[in-house]
């Protein structure tokens, strides 16, 4: 497939995702899609290169449907980068703080800004797009209603800031994952010079007893450090639960491939999603945390 030098996300211009792709990569082109599916047949089909997908926020936890999203969609785990969710409460030109009756945004960010919102008696509707509750106001042109949404969404719909960084949580964050069709599992550093890989797999216990508790000591007697463990239903039955699993290290590494062929003893499937360089936020925090 030509290369395209474009990254898809989900959202309209301006959305969180479309942050994300301006920070981790700033040289190619942003490319808008309706939906996650789209965003992923967008990289799938050589519309782009890339794919920019979030899959938790630090306030609000997992996104919904990306987990049942990531092992059917084709592509790998090349990169993650973490976005500071800094978010603004953006009005037509000439309006105030006082002005605003109603804020409208996606329901993840008026669940972020409850406590701004319950002090200046304003009233939320929610929206299916942050950076689409900007361009809504933008046109409705109405100094009543404002959005909640990025600094970016207000530069690209010519909006004002009427109050800024208004999240309840001063460490908000989101972590995306960059998808790409073709694995890369070779060692390499993150933006920081760090040599930190991670590791992200899906898998199925076997139905015996004590099966995930079996599959999980692996890591802990080869001292891997699992990061990220989350079940989900799949095929819409109760009796069918797969796991998603971040852990450090890199599968070639003596003690993460001891684990891993411990896993294989008691699972009835397990695909690696991808191997990257941790980003640099992980080490940051874990000094932050000793």
């Amino acid at each position: 497939m030509k290369p395209t030098n474009c990254i898809a996300f989900q959202g309209e211009p301006g959305a969180y995702s479309h942050q994300a792709c301006r920070q981790a990569r700033p040289d190619m082109e942003a490319l808008p899609c309706p939906t996650f599916e789209e965003t992923v047949e967008a990289c799938r089909s050589g519309a782009a290169d890339l794919a920019m997908l979030p899959v938790e926020n630090s306030t609000y936890g997992r996104v919904a449907d990306i987990h049942h999203l990531l092992p059917e969609s084709g592509l790998h785990i090349l990169d993650e980068t973490f976005v500071r969710v800094h978010i603004s409460l953006l009005g037509v030109p000439g309006a105030r703080l006082q002005d605003v009756r109603e804020a409208m945004s996606h329901t993840v960010l008026l669940g972020q800004c409850r406590g701004f919102l319950r002090q200046h008696g304003i009233r939320t509707v929610t929206a299916a797009d942050t950076a689409g509750s900007a361009l809504a106001v933008a046109e409705a042109r109405d100094p009543q209603r404002a959005a909640l949404a990025s600094p970016l969404a207000g530069e690209i719909y010519g909006l004002t800031p009427l109050a800024e960084q208004i999240e309840d949580r001063g460490n908000n964050t989101t972590r995306f994952l960059i998808m790409g069709r073709t694995p890369d599992r070779t060692p390499r550093s993150n933006a920081s010079g760090g040599t930190q890989m991670m590791t992200s797999f899906v898998f199925r216990v076997r139905n015996i007893p004590a099966a995930l508790y079996k599959a999980m000591g692996g890591f802990a007697t080869n001292g891997v450090n699992m990061t990220k463990l989350e079940s989900y239903m799949v095929d819409g039955v109760f009796t069918a639960t797969q796991f998603y699993a971040d852990v450090e290290g890199h599968p070639d590494e003596p003690a993460l491939a001891r684990a891993l062929e411990e896993l294989t003893y008691f699972t009835s499937s397990l695909t690696i999603l991808g191997v990257y360089p941790a980003d640099p936020l992980r080490a940051s925090q874990a000094v932050a945390g000793t």
